[in-house]
């Protein structure tokens, strides 16, 4: 049996899908992914004294999520570290402050709104993790 896949609106594209456990059904199988976007905003100001090492989601984040959300679609989140330690760039907003969870809260209900699921993507940078950025040791 042949799949065509580009068939206009009868095309598999847009038929819903259940995932999740089938606890989720998506209302098609255009699936937003993953993209860093280095748009959080600084906890704080950035001086040499006290460099910023830690961002949340601001209003940028929440728009950005807002505008990509359908009804019934699924969008996953940029790389979201968990951990100062885990974060390997500047701008990324992470998820280990009450500051950061009450933005995504925003981003959360932003997509909700609109009718769409989004999931959180966890992420550690790894090797790529330097110490001007984590504030660790070499």
């Amino acid at each position: 049996m042949t799949i065509h896949y580009l068939e206009g609106k009868d095309s598999s594209l847009f038929r819903p899908l259940t995932i999740s456990n089938g606890h989720l059904t998506l209302a098609h199988r255009v699936v937003h992914a993953p993209l860093t976007r280095n748009r959080g905003e600084p906890l704080h100001s950035d001086t040499p004294e006290t460099p910023n090492r830690i961002w949340v989601p601001g209003d940028a984040v929440v728009e950005y999520y807002s505008q990509r959300a359908t009804q019934g679609g699924l969008i996953i989140s940029e790389g979201i570290p968990p951990s100062l330690e885990s974060n390997g760039m500047p701008g990324v907003p992470g998820l280990f402050i009450p500051e950061q969870a009450q933005g995504w809260k925003r981003v959360v209900d932003a997509v909700h709104a609109k009718g769409g699921i989004i999931f959180c993507q966890l992420w550690h940078a790894g090797r790529a993790t330097i110490p001007q950025m984590t504030g660790s040791p070499a």
